[in-house]
């Protein structure tokens, strides 16, 4: 039932964030790890199924993605509404994108350390799953700096700045708070699923 509601979902958003996007770079670029994410799961379900919380976790960052990629980071209208509410300098849809960046994979990396146990120390677990998203973030900021280089002034809105020059470290900071968010309220929770799908395996 899951699987179905899942795919259903999933490509309902993609469908509809490919019809008239801001522009079709931009949302090629964003939408494409989504993409790359469903192939990725598509592959692992059998060998390697996840748990109801982890799979539910990442259709919401394809969801926010998709999103992103059909307005832009910097044009999403409920942020502008938010922007004008509260005089902000900036469109902020892109830092809950970030905070995600952490969030999400936290949880995916957890899946798979304490199944493939990994790791036997749960202090060393956590360190390294938060150093694994943070690195993954920085990862991503060097292949926006990459595509803005290649392709100019059109990488403009993937990168989503704004004008703001802290905008790199402070993605990164979403994403290093994103994880430790995670481990901190999803852990008991994560727990009990991966209780429930050993039994099933």
């Amino acid at each position: 039932m899951l699987r179905k509601i899942w795919i259903t979902i999933f490509f309902s958003v993609l469908i509809w964030s490919a019809i008239k996007p801001y522009n079709y770079f931009t949302w090629f670029l964003e939408v494409s790890p989504a993409i790359i994410g469903f192939i990725v799961l598509w592959r692992t379900e059998k060998p390697f199924p996840l748990t109801r919380l982890v799979y539910i976790l990442i259709l919401i960052h394809c969801i926010i993605l998709m999103v992103g990629g059909h307005y832009t980071y910097a044009e999403v209208p409920l942020f502008n509404t938010i922007q004008e509410m509260l005089e902000m300098s900036r469109n902020s849809y892109d830092k809950v994108g970030h905070l995600a960046q952490g969030f999400i994979p936290a949880m995916i990396a957890r899946e798979i350390f304490i199944r493939k146990k990994l790791i036997n120390s749960k202090a060393w677990e956590n360190f390294l799953i938060v150093m694994f998203c943070l690195g993954f973030s920085a990862f991503y900021e060097l292949i926006e700096w990459f595509v803005a280089a290649f392709s100019g002034e059109s990488a403009e809105d993937f990168l989503g700045t704004q004008g703001y020059i802290w905008d790199t470290q402070s993605d990164m900071a979403l994403a290093l708070l994103g994880a430790i968010l995670a481990l901190v309220t999803l852990s008991k929770i994560h727990n009990r699923q991966l209780e429930k799908l050993d039994n099933k395996v």
